[in-house]
């Protein structure tokens, strides 16, 4: 009886990590060994995929990396297109958002509208927009020319190829930061407003003291979610641009360099040490955002 007890005491301290075992090994194997193994493989010289072979351990790797113009053109186009996007992605998406959840004449079109985007291939997405950015029948320069402005080469020119990028990285980004904040939004007690109404304050006055105070920890998430999905860009370059990066090889970002490093250099340390480069700097903006965030809580903000 006592031996039964005792067995059924093990299978039950132990059924839990039964279940759990499957998503365990997925995680450990898919996720934990690669992380591992391309920090490792970052301070690999010459380091041969096949083979496994490398001619030494030591930081070679970063300082090729670092001194790489290709890899600066990255880091420094990298940095530009997480400073806009995130920011302006934000705002239009709180102001969307805001409306959304009015539920004015006709709000349910739009929430399709804006939502459909997440539903669709970011490849075939980023193929219309090539599209919309032809110097010669595109809808951009159809706008332009109709305020008596020039056509401009947005794909097709160096000046433009980045701002092209920015443009469609707020667009793609919209629907999921929308989604967010619109559940952050449908959270905040309807009391709030009504006494606000009832005290006499304005629209403008309540958006700035109550929602955006109020929404503040979903609006934080978004910041967070998105600044580390900017520095991962890759799928938006990739169809704007046929598949280079930019048009005149100007517009490299550090996931674009990674893959160049791997695929076109078979430079594999190369790559790794970039990878962890890009780890450091998404660690860095995160510690950041959540010291901003520590700020806000002082002065009063959730």
């Amino acid at each position: 009886m006592k031996f039964s007890l005792k067995k059924r005491q093990v299978f039950d301290s132990t059924e839990p990590w039964l279940y759990l075992m499957p998503f365990l090994v997925f995680i450990i194997v898919f996720t934990l060994y690669p992380m591992l193994n391309v920090f490792i493989v970052s301070f690999k010289n010459n380091y041969g995929f096949l083979k496994g072979d490398y001619t030494g351990i030591g930081l070679e790797n970063f300082k090729t990396v670092i001194k790489d113009k290709e890899f600066k053109q990255a880091l420094s186009n990298t940095f530009l297109y997480v400073l806009f996007v995130v920011p302006f992605n934000t705002v239009i998406a709180i102001i969307c958002a805001y409306f959304l959840n009015k539920k004015l004449k006709g709000y349910a079109f739009f929430q399709t509208a804006f939502f459909m985007p997440m539903v669709t291939s970011v490849t075939a997405v980023g193929l219309i927009w090539r599209f919309m950015y032809n110097k010669e029948y595109g809808l951009f320069n159809f706008i332009l020319t109709k305020f008596g402005l020039e056509p401009i080469g947005w794909v097709v020119d160096s000046k433009y190829s980045l701002l092209s990028l920015i443009i469609f990285g707020i667009w793609n980004l919209l629907p999921f930061t929308i989604i967010l904040l619109l559940s952050g939004l449908q959270n905040i007690n309807e009391q709030y407003y009504t006494a606000a109404r009832v005290d006499g304050a304005k629209p403008l006055k309540i958006f700035f003291r109550i929602t955006v105070p109020l929404l503040s920890p979903t609006i934080f998430l978004v910041c967070i979610i998105n600044t580390i999905s900017c520095f991962k860009v890759f799928s938006e370059l990739y169809p704007l641009f046929n598949g280079k990066p930019g048009p005149y090889y100007n517009l490299y970002t550090v996931v674009y360099y990674i893959r160049y490093a791997m695929i076109e250099l078979h430079e594999y340390g190369l790559a790794a040490a970039a990878a962890v480069i890009l780890f450091l700097c998404i660690l860095f903006f995160t510690l950041i955002q959540f010291s901003f965030k520590k700020q806000l809580k002082r002065r009063g903000f959730n």
